[in-house]
């Protein structure tokens, strides 16, 4: 009797349930089920929610006698398989999908209490992120908008074009702070994405933390993804907003190893978030997005955290002589205060001619902002070496001197 009493209930349960049982069983990596979704996912397109994402050979099995997936056994022409010649790299087989050493041992350089690999999302720059952002999170016509804090980085703006999403634009004050107020009255329902670029580009300005979680704390941005944007965190002294994550779970934060870490040409870049926004991310994306030699350079760079702290002082000491010999030219106005590893400085005038005359005549190459909102004859300038510094220094005296006489 007890047995068919178990078997009775089960068979009730079935049936009176049999949407949301069929869907918990089979559907693993999709965000839809029988409940409405909760946290940041909620706020996801619901076709992106409704996504069966694309599960490839190695979600299976990663090791062992590797037949799933036609692969050339017999490796690259130019180099043998691991099996012919006991190489670490094997460039044959199709890398980690979701990246998982790497995740745990960035998480761990960082070191903010309770970011751990499920919070994180590996992808080619930060630029993938923020294209994923606004394909998960952004119905594309108009119905949504982004919301930007001019002069900022200019893939925001190419993103949302390409994937036919308006932006509703509140620009920094002059001195390139944020204005609360009304960043908070300008977010309505319609905004999915707000972006905050700290420290900025080209401002070159770190956002107060304060700031910061003053937006992301308001009742206004529940409806909303906030990403901070850290390309250059590592150059600033004000810290990282990467525990905002773990408090507020619409916050995401991005990082790169292009700038700090000196690895532009392997296309690297971080997207921390609560678990269910790295879920959809890792739905969304191609299956094999980040290559094996992507990844070992990223992974090798982790072993030289040391050297890296280095450079970034020695980045921190051109800069300050680099400011003060802008500052001692007469014809330098501005040199903006920096917390990342290049300078904004505006000059009386011929901004635009003295960068093309640096570049065409001297070889030296800077990039001229005055295009930008608060930016009017502008250049922003890296910090390079002493010499290159040097170089530049003599080439835009030179070149400003020969341009303002024409």
């Amino acid at each position: 009797r007890f047995v068919i009493n178990k078997l009775f209930i089960c068979i009730f349960l079935f049936w009176t349930t049999p949407f949301s049982f069929l869907k918990v069983l089979g559907s693993s990596s999709s965000m839809s089920d029988s409940t409405s979704p909760t946290g940041a996912a909620r706020l996801a397109r619901p076709n992106i929610l409704e996504l069966q994402p694309y599960r490839c050979a190695r979600d299976d099995y990663s090791e062992g006698i590797l037949l799933d997936a036609n692969e050339n056994a017999y490796g690259p022409p130019n180099k043998k398989s691991k099996a012919a010649n006991g190489d670490d790299t094997v460039l044959e087989r199709y890398p980690d999908p979701y990246q998982i050493p790497l995740k745990t041992k960035f998480s761990s350089y960082r070191g903010v209490d309770g970011i751990a690999a499920k919070h994180m999302f590996v992808g080619v720059g930060s630029d993938e992120a923020i294209d994923l952002l606004m394909r998960i999170f952004c119905k594309p016509g108009g119905e949504h908008q982004i919301l930007t804090t001019p002069p900022t980085y200019g893939m925001y703006k190419v993103c949302a074009k390409v994937n036919d999403i308006p932006i509703v634009t509140v620009p920094l004050t002059p001195t390139f702070d944020v204005e609360i107020e009304k960043i908070l009255d300008a977010v309505t329902p319609t905004i999915k994405l707000l972006f905050l670029c700290s420290p900025g580009n080209p401002t070159s300005k770190a956002l107060p933390m304060a700031d910061i979680e003053a937006i992301v704390s308001s009742p206004k941005c529940a409806d909303c993804i906030v990403v901070v944007d850290e390309a250059y965190v590592d150059y600033s002294k004000h810290g990282t907003a990467l525990s905002l994550i773990l408090k507020y779970p619409n916050v995401v934060v991005l990082q790169t190893l292009s700038k700090a870490f000196g690895l532009a040409a392997i296309r690297c870049g971080f997207c921390f978030g609560s678990p269910d926004v790295i879920q959809l991310l890792n739905n969304v994306k191609a299956p094999y997005n980040v290559n094996a030699l992507t990844s070992e350079m990223a992974m090798k760079a982790l072993d030289h955290v040391d050297t890296l702290q280095e450079t970034i002082q020695q980045t921190w000491e051109e800069r300050e002589k680099l400011a003060a010999a802008l500052n001692a030219m007469d014809f330098v106005t501005k040199v903006y205060p920096s917390d990342a590893n290049f300078l904004l400085f505006q000059m009386k005038s011929h901004a635009l001619e003295s960068y093309k005359y640096m570049a065409d005549s001297f070889s030296v190459v800077s990039r001229y902002r005055g295009t930008e909102l608060h930016c009017s004859e502008c250049i922003r300038v890296t910090v390079g070496t002493p010499e290159e510094n040097e170089a530049f220094l003599k080439a835009l005296k030179e070149s400003y001197a020969i341009v303002s006489t024409k």
